[in-house]
């Protein structure tokens, strides 16, 4: 198959095109600085010589959106929302234009769209949308009007011809250096891997190696559209998810951090604090509907394995 991906060059990207090119398909990866091969120009913004890879592709696959790594100023806020929904109104006008357009467009989302929750599970059908929820920073809301906005610009695009499905992702686990658990990793192995805030809220994640599949899955069928949850079937809370990660590394000692600890690690790092304090209990309603069968569905057997591959980079 032709698979294009908008947006390809981040962590998620590189898994992405690194599994679907060792499987055989040809990957076109869409970005404003290309420098490999099978990489082309595009702003995100505007139609242009890029919008020919889509034409005659089999699979669209759109990740393009600024960081959420980052302090969650107002200027930060607008540009992603800006790049989330502008990238996704020209691959949607892209596709719409196509003499052969692809016969599925994957348009990323995220399981943040959910409200901050500890009593129950968010599935696509019975879970609760976020922004009215109260005991939250006020700012928490931009994060799901985003992802919100998000979803409406794909469900709007004419497409006739395309069926479109939105990925709530949660957080994606690879052993690439500079991912998420590559971060948490570092401090777990510091001793500073213990729970934060008191550890309650719940952490989603899904392992690389079940994204890849499930995208792959989701591309094959021709029956699934909408939004689907891409999230093992087990989140858990906190303090839980610290404790599976430390005993991968074999750290005995994880020290815990108060909320005004967040605020100032948030601050070096340069990322906020919504991203470790937010409740995400999400869990794959659709996939396992579907008939999905996770490979990893449990964090520890996926901290030890991706661990496993860390170590062996």
């Amino acid at each position: 198959m032709k698979i294009v991906i908008p947006g390809g060059t981040g962590q998620v990207g590189s898994v992405l095109k690194r599994a679907l090119t060792v499987a055989g398909h040809e990957v076109v990866v869409l970005t404003r600085r290309p420098v490999r091969p099978g990489e082309v120009h595009w702003d995100g913004r505007t139609s242009g010589p890029w919008a020919e890879t889509i034409d005659g592709s089999d699979v669209v696959i759109n990740l393009a959106g600024r960081s959420v790594s980052c302090r969650y100023t107002p200027a930060n806020l607008q540009a992603m929302m800006e790049s989330r929904v502008l990238s996704t109104r020209v691959v949607g006008e892209a596709i719409n234009a196509a003499a052969h357009p692809p016969r599925v467009w994957l348009q990323m989302s995220t399981a943040t769209i959910y409200a901050h929750r500890f009593d129950a599970p968010n599935d696509e059908a019975t879970g609760v949308m976020g922004g009215a929820e109260s005991a939250v920073p006020r700012y928490w809301s931009s994060s799901v009007d985003i992802a919100k906005a998000w979803e409406r610009e794909q469900e709007q695009a004419a497409t006739p011809r395309t069926r479109k499905v939105a990925l709530r992702a949660a957080m994606v686990m690879s052993p690439d250096r500079g991912g998420v658990f590559d971060v948490l990793s570092w401090l777990a192995r510091l001793g500073l891997g213990g729970p934060v805030a008191g550890g309650a809220q719940y952490v989603s994640w899904i392992h690389d190696h079940d994204f890849v599949r499930a995208v792959e899955f989701l591309s094959e069928r021709d029956d699934v559209a909408g939004p689907v949850n891409l999230a093992a079937p087990e989140p858990l809370p906190h303090r839980a998810f610290m404790r599976g990660l430390r005993a991968a590394w074999r750290a005995p000692v994880g020290l815990p951090a108060m909320r005004w600890m967040t605020e100032v690690g948030a601050f070096a790092l340069r990322s906020d604090t919504e991203l470790l304090l937010k409740s995400r209990r999400v869990v794959p309603g659709r996939l396992l509907e579907e008939g999905f069968a996770f490979a990893y569905p449990r964090w520890p057997e996926a901290a030890h394995e991706l661990a496993r591959r860390r170590r062996g980079a």
